[in-house]
């Protein structure tokens, strides 16, 4: 038997008189790295999904700090503004996160360059009657709902890199060879970042939050939420990449098995999948939060 390869937490709290929420989590690095680029994190009724951005080899950013250190403070800023101001939107929460992580930088940093630290953000708030979500590039959100199972995405960074694959694929073969094509592909995305025809992300502009996919649902009723996870694209590849499952598929593993067991699944396609090839990554940070809601008692 492998060692185990996630850390776990779990945690439940009271929301009223009528329903509990059930949290629990894993986030690993790959097995080649030590250094986990994700974070999952509970901050009372809110939870959340950060991804950051790997930095390719080579490549400058202007910052002195990495994704590990961005999305520490993001957490860290994202949990304070909701301890400060727990009715305003995941949007605005969001956003004055996003500002105050740029204070953070202090004067060490150049923050407007194309490459400056960034993360994807997946957000579950547990409202007591009702849950809010935010959606911010690719970390999706799961959602099981009057029985239904749903997945909210944020597609756009897909759709700006199919088109950027497109774009690298119709230049001369001639024109460059391998490194030189993939170093015009990473200039070409960071140019795209956070902006109107491109894809958003958190990063150094509080606007990006504003233009996260968000929503509201019950926690009551027939069409009540029961469960929802949230998903690095590490741990989503097991769906999205490798098709090993379907999202109801995915939910009913995270919540029969754990969220470990999950990103157990995801390693072990990564090393013996025919489409692993194709990915762009041997290996990717993997994080999962199922939050669970029942009856209390």
């Amino acid at each position: 038997m492998r060692p185990p390869t996630t850390a776990a937490a779990e945690a439940t709290r009271v929301v009223g008189a009528a329903r509990t929420m059930r949290v629990r989590s894993a986030s690993a690095p790959p097995p080649d790295r030590p250094v986990n680029e994700d974070l999952v994190f509970r901050f009372g009724p809110l939870v959340g999904v950060l991804d950051g951005a790997t930095v390719p080899e080579g490549f400058d950013t202007g910052c002195v700090h990495g994704p590990s250190w961005y999305v520490r403070h993001l957490a860290a800023r994202l949990g304070l503004a909701e301890a400060v101001r727990p009715t305003a939107t995941l949007m605005s929460n969001l956003a004055a996160a996003i500002l105050a992580v740029r204070a953070d930088h202090a004067d060490e940093c150049d923050l407007d360059h194309p490459g400056t630290p960034s993360s994807t953000v997946c957000l579950l708030r547990d409202g007591g009657d009702h849950v809010d979500y935010l959606v911010l590039c690719d970390s999706p959100l799961v959602l099981d709902a009057g029985g239904e199972v749903t997945v909210v995405t944020d597609d756009r960074l897909d759709t700006a890199m199919a088109e950027l694959r497109a774009t690298v694929a119709a230049l001369p073969a001639d024109s460059a060879d391998r490194a030189t094509r993939f170093r015009q592909a990473v200039g070409v995305q960071r140019e795209r970042m956070n902006r109107t025809h491109g894809y958003w992300v958190a990063a150094a502009d509080p606007d990006a939050a504003f233009h996260a996919v968000t929503g509201t649902l019950p926690l009551r009723g027939p069409g009540a939420v029961r469960r929802a996870a949230l998903l690095s694209d590490g741990a989503s590849a097991v769906v999205e990449q490798f098709g090993l499952l379907d999202w109801a598929g995915l939910l009913d593993v995270v919540t029969a098995e754990g969220p470990g067991a999950l990103i157990d699944r995801v390693r072990a396609a990564e090393r013996d999948h025919p489409d692993r090839l194709r990915r762009h990554k041997a290996a990717d940070d993997a994080s999962v939060v199922l939050c669970e809601f029942s009856p209390g008692a």
